[in-house]
């Protein structure tokens, strides 16, 4: 299996095709989302896609989060539909946080998912308070402060709550956050 994780932005003839891809799971104008592809750089953001044998198969899209230097949020996960369950999901976010870790030389990555929260889960993902890419994070920081080592809340680099059981996760309409250290 020839597969690839590369940033658009050093292969902008993928542009259109990828385009096509994420409006097929999320309608919006072309212009904007073409817009919002051509962001795309070094630092962040960043738009990573997965190639199957020079087609593209997904997207990834990390963008800043003002208020953490040392974390990205992942906008947007998504396969193409005819392709899903074959572990392609879990490869690119795999590579995605290698490429966070190794070439963007973040610490942390945060996410929102409806209804993923078992996928992400399993690749070590964890329930965590909302962030804002917006700005500052929308609840207050200092309440809760996770430990890479240890199940302790000490460390104050990484905001988020104590994990929540699998069973408490929330019904597939509310958006959940999640994240992961690296």
């Amino acid at each position: 299996m020839d597969l690839q994780v590369v940033p658009l932005h050093k292969y902008p003839q993928y542009k259109e095709e990828c385009c096509n891809l994420i409006n097929d799971e999320w309608k919006r104008s072309t212009t904007a989302r073409m817009r919002s592809l051509e962001s795309s750089c070094d630092i962040l953001p960043t738009n990573l896609i997965l190639l199957k044998e020079n087609r593209i198969i997904g997207h990834c899209k990390l963008s800043i989060v003002p208020s953490m230097k040392n974390a990205c949020f992942v906008e947007s996960v998504v396969i193409d539909k005819l392709l899903r369950g074959n572990g392609y999901g879990k490869h690119l976010m795999i590579t995605a946080e290698e490429y966070c870790k190794n070439i963007l030389k973040l610490e942390v990555i945060y996410l929102s998912t409806k209804g993923q929260e078992l996928f992400y889960s399993k690749l070590g993902y964890s329930v965590c308070q909302p962030i804002s890419i917006y700005g500052s994070s929308i609840s207050n920081v200092n309440t809760y402060h996770c430990d890479k080592t240890e199940k302790t809340n000490v460390n104050k680099s990484f905001p988020c709550p104590p994990p929540m059981p699998k069973s408490s996760f929330i019904s597939d309409t509310t958006k959940i956050y999640m994240n992961k250290i690296l």
